[in-house]
């Protein structure tokens, strides 16, 4: 790895979906280290695949991704998904707070958010009755406080009211100091509360 404390590293990196023709993005390289990272496009460019890809989540149709061992518990919370429609919120973050986070939660932080972003009357819901917004908090709120040295958000302030967006802001601009985690968002550009944050990396998708 050409940076000493990257944490994932991308060489001529290609996607192209399933039973489509044409590739998303071709000969991608990029470095991810310690800080904040933004992947931007446009609808359809393939943000949401290349976060998949980092994951581990996707396989790339060319090139390679190279992870460092620190990456093996990746936080990418996708709590909108229906499967977890039935589950109670508080048991899902539950989950995650005795499973594969154990060893890096960050309980202090749990409890922070979970005020800062007024969660704790939802928690004893099941995930079907929340709406996209606490759900998408919920995810936030895990994946902030797993401590996974890679965490991956994808378009995290759809649906977030403004006081949200603000917490999120505040979150994200630490996060951009950070020597420990790398957190990458993808979104169609750069969000406007994060206008004057230093990025680790700019990773350019097109419109």
């Amino acid at each position: 790895m050409p940076s000493p404390n990257a944490l994932v590293q991308a060489h001529r990196l290609a996607y192209t979906p399933p039973g489509q023709a044409a590739p998303l993005f071709t000969d991608l390289s990029f470095a991810l280290t310690p800080g904040l990272s933004l992947i931007c496009g446009g609808d359809g460019r393939g943000k949401t695949s290349l976060l998949r890809l980092i994951a581990g989540e996707l396989a790339p149709s060319a090139g390679q991704i190279l992870r460092s061992a620190d990456t093996a518990n990746c936080s990418f919370e996708q709590p909108a998904d229906l499967a977890h429609d039935p589950v109670i919120a508080r048991a899902w973050l539950a989950e995650r707070r005795a499973g594969r986070f154990a060893a890096s939660w960050l309980p202090g932080l749990e409890a922070a958010l979970i005020e800062a972003l007024d969660l704790a009357s939802h928690l004893d819901k099941p995930m079907f009755m929340l709406s996209t917004g606490s759900r998408r908090k919920l995810g936030l709120l895990a994946a902030a406080a797993s401590g996974a040295a890679l965490t991956l958000l994808d378009t995290p302030y759809a649906a977030l009211d403004a006081r949200s967006g603000r917490v999120l802001s505040e979150l994200l601009a630490e996060a951009a100091d950070g020597a420990q985690r790398a957190w990458v968002i993808a979104d169609y550009a750069l969000p406007a509360g994060l206008d004057g944050v230093a990025l680790a990396a700019l990773i350019e998708l097109g419109d």
